[in-house]
Formats: structure tokens, sequence, C-alpha cells
């Protein structure tokens, strides 16, 4: 149960990030559903293999590289998902920021 629950949570700042950058698009909110899925799970597979290749960069910017790795990971959902847009890197970094600040945020509030 805390899985869906997680997954709405998620789906639900997915979608006021969305509403909030102009850079990004969301059709529905089942399209964010979908992106939130998308993006936990491109998070479990890919990201530590990611992670694990850049250890020497992530190491010398103080862990700052992750942020970019977050924004490719933000990239390719929007490649792989029809109802999710990004137009551009920049775009993909600052969404990755928001979207962490505004999934903590309602994780207190619920």
């Amino acid at each position: 149960m805390s899985f869906i629950i997680n997954l709405l949570i998620s789906a639900l700042a997915v979608y006021l990030t969305a509403w909030l950058l102009p850079g990004i698009s969301v059709k529905s909110y089942w399209a964010a559903i979908g992106v939130a899925f998308v993006i936990g799970l491109l998070n479990v597979l890919l990201k530590p293999f990611l992670t694990l290749l850049t250890i020497p960069v992530t190491v010398v910017t103080l862990g700052l590289f992750l942020l970019v790795i977050d924004a490719v990971i933000i990239l390719l959902a929007g490649k792989l998902l029809d109802g999710f847009q990004v137009n551009g890197f920049w775009w993909a970094l600052l969404f990755s920021i928001i979207v962490s600040v505004v999934t903590n945020l309602l994780y207190r509030v619920f």
C-alpha cells in the first residue's frame, strides 16, 4: 500500500512541477503517474550503473554531477513517454530539483 501512496505523491509532485515550469509538459494526471513510475524505475535500474561509471567526476564535483545524472534520467523518461515532454537539459535539471523539493514537502504533509 505504501508503494501506491508514494507513487501518487510523486505523481502529484510531477504534475505540480510541470504546471510551474513552461519547459515541461504533462498531458494529464494519469500521464504524471506514468512519469513517476518510469522515473522511479529508471532510478532503480539505471542510476546505480551511471553513478558507478561517473564516480571520479562525482568526487571531483563534490556530488553535484549526480544532478546531471538525474537530468539525464528525466530526459530519457521524456523520450520514453508520449504524455511527458521536456524541452531541454536545463529544464530537466530544474525539474529534477523542484520535484525533489516538492516531493519532500508533500511527504511531510501526508
